[in-house]
Formats: structure tokens, sequence, C-alpha cells
């Protein structure tokens, strides 16, 4: 267990003004008040705090977060206080030690929903205080170095949410030695045979090669050196778990892999880089396709680095990472590097929001909380951006956008901003129409075409690659579909008032908002859209004298029906079945519904649906809108009960746009070669358009054909019929009526 003066010592090697007293006191305070508690491995526990207050000195961190590292599970487990903390110590400590206790609560891998609110409160808490994380990444290294301590239960739990969570964390604030090691013990204890594989494998590698390595490393720092270049040059080997990702991911063999070691070359200063690549590509050939330069386009981590891959010494591929002492300070340790010691005092951490890109990344995420997602959603999309790598893109004024990889022109859209994705209709690729859908790569132009009041669709949703354009087509959904449901139910309401013979008001309806327990009036008029609530019910909270005389639907007879959603768009207001085209008045009071992808949420009838022409009612379904139905569909003896889910409707067709409406016919043909083809041809030449066939053998002498037809209206549907019944291979044509 490291002494008292030795954690005073790791400190004062980086920060020769280091508050000795203040490092002292926590010592004995946390030592005290740990006593004699033990860990899972029978080691007094307060050896725990100091192995993490030891990670954090290798980050060289200010006195503050050391402090907090060594006092952050003292009010957990032990008698403490943050009142007592805040006295002793000053309230920044106290503040840390407490975020860090909230945080300790947390259990990550747990359901879905609970891990994603956990999230949230991780992230809220990270973002008040970046050394909170710090702090926390540290805790998490520790456990994982002892984890072979834990029962085997738990043990795999603790990896899952390191490798799912804490590593990548890690990663994206820059922090890559630490996230190499989380990642390294994840694999072990989750793997153990693929990861003894792996380093077996390695192990026999290196010693094949490590005469090679040298070799390269000499001739490398030689050329540098006969050039006035004054360089480190050091061979590395990729880490276990990176060497099982690239095998899983690309579905290849251990000796399939040709990057398994790459070399690292230092220099004093970013002009220094550019030379060595000027010496590297100018003595060697460069494999096409390997050249990255992040020290122009940093990556939003705040990686900054020169990579290619050439053909060098030996025909041995090498791969090269090129950078200075202070890129590999921030490549290594990440947004720890930007709280360096400088001058003897640690730089200001609140100054990391205009230094970091990784820090900006982290307030975005939280920002993302003020978006309505769900918990669990936010987690799957923040995961999303933790696990990728990065193209960088470009507007047409050359602004840079960093994107994942395999990003499309929509996550482009969405990340320049939420509006620009919410209305983009199209995209140009390096000045060339592509599909919004097409994959981005590196150094790309993108300019999106945008069309205002354009919705998104729902379907991109599950093809995008960032969160944030997720989130923003999941949101745009939900407003969309409830926007539809909240003017289906308005109109509902008015028509309810006129109904009564009350007047509509929507201020009688926000003083009435308490009875009908709902926060705005909007929240009303999509509950009654969506079939929750009744209109009756709303004209009775602000006239509560009102008395509604509900009356039940025509008899019709019965029938079994089932439910399906229309795929083609109508232009359609609908109104009661059997008014008189005089009867103006009750007209007046029809809900007006223009379009299945317009503003109301409109579906036909199964097994049937309808056409213009036919007399039809509207039956409001909860959750799913408006069903059409003819006036004869045996269907509607089903809601005879209900007669509040009865719409007045009438249809209302644009003579000058012209659209096809779904219907359903049986056809009993004869049992013979070409039957069907003669069907269809006449379908064809009379302009019908056929979306589905079904066939059931009702004799063997005639065969019975369900046809799903699409057609403009009531009489082209009955000269499509007229046009059947005179085939001679037709023994009887029938329309459905669901």
């Amino acid at each position: 267990m490291m002494r008292q003066y030795e954690l005073v010592e790791r400190v004062r090697r980086y920060n020769p003004q280091a508050d000795e007293d203040l490092l002292n006191r926590a010592y004995v305070y946390a030592m005290q008040a740990h006593g004699q508690q033990k860990r899972a491995s029978g080691d007094p526990y307060f050896s725990h705090p100091l192995e993490v207050a030891a990670i954090l000195t290798d980050l060289k961190l200010d006195d503050a977060t050391i402090v907090a590292a060594v006092l952050h599970d003292t009010i957990e487990d032990t008698a403490s206080t943050r009142e007592e903390i805040d006295h002793l110590f000053g309230h920044e400590i106290g503040a840390l030690v407490d975020g860090l206790t909230k945080l300790k609560k947390l259990d990550l891998v747990s359901k879905k929903a609970e891990q994603g609110e956990n999230f949230r409160k991780l992230m809220l808490a990270v973002a008040d205080d970046v050394r909170v994380l710090l702090v926390k990444l540290a805790d998490r290294l520790h456990n994982m170095r002892t984890l072979h301590h834990v029962p085997p239960a738990k043990r795999a739990r603790i990896a899952e949410e390191t490798l799912d969570i804490y590593a990548p964390l890690a990663g994206r604030m820059g922090m890559q030695g630490m996230r190499d090691e989380l990642e390294d013990l994840a694999f072990r204890h989750l793997l153990p045979d693929a990861y003894g594989m792996i380093v077996s494998r390695l192990e026999d590698l290196r010693k094949r090669n490590g005469a090679i390595i040298l070799e390269i490393e000499r001739e490398l720092a030689s050329r540098l050196a006969e050039r006035g270049i004054e360089a480190e040059v050091k061979g590395r080997q990729k880490n276990p778990y990176s060497v099982w990702r690239k095998m899983e991911r690309k579905s290849i063999a251990f000796e399939q892999l040709s990057d398994i070691f790459g070399f690292r070359v230092l220099v004093a200063a970013s002009e220094d880089c550019y030379r060595v690549l000027g010496v590297v590509h100018t003595t060697w050939p460069m494999v096409p396709g390997r050249f990255k330069d992040y020290i122009s386009t940093p990556k939003q981590n705040d990686y900054r680095s020169i990579h290619t891959t050439v053909v060098g010494p030996g025909r041995q591929r090498v791969e090269l990472q090129i950078r200075s002492h202070d890129m590999h300070e921030i490549a290594e340790y990440g947004i720890a590097a930007h709280a360096l010691y400088k001058d003897g005092r640690a730089s200001d951490v609140s100054s990391l929001s205009s230094e970091s890109q990784a820090y900006m990344w982290l307030r975005r995420t939280v920002e993302m909380f003020a978006e309505r997602d769900t918990p669990e959603e936010l987690l799957e999309n923040t995961k999303l951006e933790l696990f990728h790598d990065q193209v960088f893109c470009f507007t047409p004024k050359g602004s840079l956008i960093a994107l994942p990889r395999g990003a499309t022109p929509i996550d482009f859209a969405y990340a320049v901003h939420t509006n620009v994705g919410n209305s983009a209709v199209g995209a140009k690729v390096n000045g060339t129409v592509a599909p919004l859908l097409s994959e981005l790569q590196n150094g790309d132009e993108v300019e999106i075409i945008r069309a205002e009041g354009q919705t998104p669709p729902a379907a991109w949703e599950g093809l995008v690659a960032t969160g944030k354009a997720r989130a923003a087509i999941r949101r745009a959904t939900r407003e969309a579909v409830r926007a539809q449901y909240a003017g289906l139910g308005k109109q509902i309401v008015q028509r309810a008032f006129e109904r009564a013979g009350k007047p509509f008001s929507e201020d009688r309806i926000v003083a009435a908002l308490p009875r009908l327990a709902r926060g705005a009036v909007e929240d009303v008029f999509a509950a009654v859209g969506r079939g929750e609530m009744f209109s009756g019910d709303v004209v009775k909270s602000v006239h509560p004298d009102f008395k509604e005389e509900r009356k039940a639907g025509p008899a019709l007879p019965k029938n079994e029906s089932g439910w399906f959603g229309l795929r083609k768009a109508a232009s359609l207001v609908f109104r009661v079945p059997g008014l008189a085209a005089k009867d103006e008045a009750s007209a007046d009071m029809s809900i007006p519904i223009r379009g299945l992808r317009g503003d109301l949420p409109v579906r036909f009838a199964p097994n049937g649906g309808a056409v213009p022409g036919d007399r039809i009612v509207g039956i409001l379904t909860p959750g799913e809108g408006i069903t059409i139905y003819p006036i004869q569909s045996p269907a509607l003896t089903a809601f005879d009960d209900q007669p509040e889910r009865w719409l007045d409707v009438r249809w209302d067709i644009d003579e000058t746009k012209r659209e096809l409406y779904p219907a359903q016919i049986v056809v009993t043909a004869l049992n013979e070669p070409g039957a069907l083809g003669v069907i269809a041809t006449t379908i064809g030449e009379a302009q019908g358009n056929i979306d589905n066939v079904a066939f059931r053998e009702s004799s063997p002498d005639f065969r019975e054909i369900t046809i799903d037809l699409e057609v403009w209206d009531l009489q082209h549907l009955t000269t499509i019929l007229s046009q059947l019944r005179a085939r001679s291979v037709v023994h009887k044509v029938e329309r459905v009526n669901g």
C-alpha cells in the first residue's frame, strides 16, 4: 500500500507547488474513516482510493482531484458526511466527492430503462465538472485490475459494463491509454479463451519478428537523422482486444492481419511531422488509401497525428503514426492533458470548454437530454457515437463536419442543424446529386437540398449512423403523428360543440384542463384524435349542464374483419353517409380529412377498402386514427354499440389530381392455362393496378382468385368488373365489402 509521503512525492514530481498539508490531511482522514474495512481481495479497503489517486497522478491532475480520489468512498462507505468534507477540505472538493458518491450508486448494467436513466445521471454529473469523470474512470480502472477477486457472475457483469460504457467514454475523452487497458482487462474476463489465444499468437509473432522490428526502427531513425530531424522511433504492437475486434468486424483469421505491428515517430513540433512524412514518402512507396492527416483535421476527442502506411525495409508493410510530443500527451491522456500543470500551476478546468473538442462533445451529449428522448433511447444514441471511427466532410462554404464512419447525407444534415435534417429532401455530394442514404467518404463536400414543411420519414431512423440524427428523426416522427391526431381531435371537438349548440372556444377548454386531466389544449385534442377521450366529455367539461344523447350506428349484417394500413396517399374529405347534397347544414358539421400523408391519420377498411363514389362512414380507433368503411360493409356491425366512435365523413376529390384507391375483388375463373393472364391483361388494359393476388382452389374445374386492386373511383371499378365478366375464362366476379 502506498505510504503517505509517497503520495505527496508523486504529486510534487509534476507540481512543485502542491499543497502538501492538504494531501497529508486527506490521507490521514480517509485512512481513519475506512478503518478496518477490507476489499474482496482481503487487502485494507483504504488501498483502493490510494491506487485511484496514484492513477490520477500519472495523469498529472490538480490537488483537488487527487484529494477527491483519496476521499471518494468516504461518504458512501463510512460515517463521513458531505458537510464534514466541506468543512475540512472546502466546497470544491466536497462537491467532487459528493458527485462521485452519487455515481457509485449507479448500476449501468441493468434493465435497459434503468441503465439509460443511470447513464443520463452519469453524464449530467460529469458535465458539471469533468474531473468527476476522470476520477470515475480511474476508479473503474483499479477495480478492473483487481476484478479476479470478485465472484464470477458479478465479474462478467462489471466487465460488460466496462466494455459497453467506460472504455468507450475514455476513448471519447481522448484517453487512449486508459481505454486500451480497460478494454484489455474486460476482454480477459469476458472471453478468457479468446484472450488467451490472441495473447499467445501475439507473443509468437513478437518472437519471430523481433529482429525485423528493431531493424525498421534503426533504419527509420537513421533516415531521419540524415535529414537533420530529431525523432524518437518506437515499435508498438496492437493490444489483444483491438486485434480481436478487427478479426470479428472483418471476419478474418489472425494470419490475415497485416497491421499488428506499427511504429510511432515523435518529434518536437507540428512542422517536423510533415518533414518526417516527406522523408518517409520519398524513401518508401506509400500504400494507397492508407494516409490520414489528423493534424489538420483533428478527431472529436482532440486526437492529432499523421497516419500512413508504406512498403518499408524488407518489403514489409510499415504502419506509421507521426506526431509531436505534445500531441502524444493528448493522445495518451486526452482531456486530462488540458489540465496539465503549466508554469507551476494547473490550468483552469473551466477552460476545457474552449480548449477541448472532447469536452464540447460531452456538453452536446448533455444537451440531448433536453430533447425529450427516453433514457434508453439516449443511451442507444450515445453508444452509436461512442463506438464509431470518423470521416470528415465539408459544407459548400468550407465548414468541417466530423461524422462517424458509415454516415450518410442525412447524418450530415442533422449535424449542421436539426431543422436542416428535418427539411432535407436530397443531397449533392461533390457537386453531383446523390442518394440521401449513400455513405460519405473523407473529404466529401455535401450540399443538402431542402423543402420547407417536409417531415423526415420514420424509416430513416434505422438507416442513419449518428445518435443526433436518430433522436431528431424519432422526435420529428412523434411530433408529426401527434400533430395529426391533434388536428383530427380539434375538428371532432369543434363539431361536437356545434352539435351541442354550444360556442367553441379554446380559452374555455384551457379553463377546463384540470377537469380533463391534461396539461394543454393540444393534449386534449390529441387524446380525442387518438380515441383516448370522447368529444362529448370535452363539451361537458366546459358546459357541465350539457347532456349528450348518443345514438347507435345503423344495424348491418355481421361479418368478420381485420385491420391493415393503407400504402397509397389519397386526397380525401369525408361526410356522413346518407346525407343529401342539399343538406349543407349537416355537411358543414362533417370532418374534412385531406390525404393519408396529409394532416390527419386515415386508413381504409381491410378486406375491401373504399373508393370515391362509395357511401362511406368513419370509425375512430384509439391509437390508430380513422378507418373509412363503405356503408355496406358488414364489419360495421361490430361498432353498433359504440356510437362515440362513428364520425361524419364525406369524399372530397380533387379532379385535377387523379389518385388510386384500394378495392378488393374475388374472381372465380376456369382452372385452365392462361386464365390468370387473361384476367391480369383485362385489368391492365382498363388502367387498374394489381397490388396483390391470392389463390384458392374451389373445385377441380374452378379456381378462386382474390385480387387487391387500386382504382380511381367506383365507376372505374364497375368498368373493370364488367370487362372481367365478359371474358370466357371468368365464371363469376364480385367485389368484396369487408
